[in-house]
């Protein structure tokens, strides 16, 4: 019996939803039971905003690319079952956004993501 191989993370996907403005796309990569922790100033590592499953996770995705700003993939690595990725962002007054994610995998769908993010003030 040949192994099966397990379903691999796609990140031209990840690539195309982010540098796209594509909520949906992006969405399309989550588990249907997915955690995202967001750190930030607002949101501390104490008390991360936590989101939970694809409705709320959609939404935010909705909130962040419908914004009139530019998005880009700047790194992506991928080992096993974990993801790690490094997006940069440019509102039209020039204040920039950096995000780091790091994401466990299941069924090569995003299950749990932690993202550090920061801006320019």
């Amino acid at each position: 019996m040949a192994p099966t191989a397990s379903p691999s993370f796609d990140t031209d996907t990840l690539r195309r939803g982010i540098e796209d403005h594509a909520a949906s796309t992006l969405l399309s990569l989550y588990a249907d039971d997915a955690e995202i922790r967001i750190v930030d100033r607002d949101t501390q590592p104490s008390r991360p905003k936590v989101l939970h499953g694809r409705d709320e996770i959609g939404s935010m995705l909705e909130e962040v690319y419908g914004r009139d700003m530019t998005h880009a993939l700047e790194h992506c690595v991928v080992q096993g079952d974990h993801v790690a990725f490094l997006e940069s962002c440019r509102y039209p007054d020039g204040v920039r956004v950096l995000a780091e994610s790091m994401i466990s995998l299941r069924d090569g769908k995003i299950s749990e993501q932690i993202m550090i993010q920061a801006w320019d003030e």
